[in-house]
């Protein structure tokens, strides 16, 4: 890993892959892009994977995501992943998977920065999850999305407020100054 970091905080980018941008989702994508373009601390991209019995298959009866293309992080973002960490999961949030736990405690990360898709589950449980483990988690809300529209995004804000904190939710702009860097000027001749 490159760049400035402060050593506690991590920007955790939750599950933008292929079968979760949508038409309802995508704009997001380049919010994440910039965000993680101008990072400079530590990364960490996760990335689910579905599997044959899974709950999701059992008992949601969804048996989307067990192959490429749609398991893979998004084209944006792949020159991204070489300088982070990716964790596979196979639950909601990094902290059910204990490679995602124990990478975070074995790197000292305290605060950590969520974005990603989608904000109603997955985005929602790695944040819970932050909380749960005694860490600060910090839900950059315009950097989320949901696939399922703007109004599931919605509802997954309010119950992550209610989880973690009104203070907890922000968006890029108020990410501390040192975290990132600032936007480029663009130039158009």
């Amino acid at each position: 890993m490159s760049g400035y970091s402060d050593g506690t905080s991590v920007l955790v980018v939750v599950d933008v892959q292929n079968a979760f941008v949508r038409a309802e989702s995508a704009h997001v994508v380049p919010v994440i892009v910039d965000l993680v373009d101008r990072w400079q601390g530590d990364v960490l991209f996760t990335r689910y994977i579905n599997y044959p019995g899974s709950p999701f298959e059992r008992l949601v009866r969804w048996s989307a995501c067990m192959t490429s293309p749609e398991i893979d992080i998004v084209d944006e973002l792949q020159p991204y992943t070489a300088r982070a960490h990716v964790i596979d999961k196979r639950g909601y949030g990094l902290f059910a998977d204990p490679a995602g736990a124990a990478l975070v405690a074995e790197r000292g990360w305290c605060d950590i920065y969520v974005c990603g898709i989608a904000t109603e589950s997955c985005v929602l449980a790695t944040a819970l999850g932050a909380f749960e483990a005694d860490l600060t988690p910090w839900l950059i809300e315009d950097a989320s999305a949901s696939h399922a529209g703007r109004d599931v995004h919605e509802a997954g804000v309010l119950v992550t407020r209610r989880f973690i904190g009104q203070d907890q939710i922000i968006s890029v702009a108020d990410v501390p100054a040192g975290l990132v860097s600032p936007p480029r000027l663009r130039c158009d001749v």
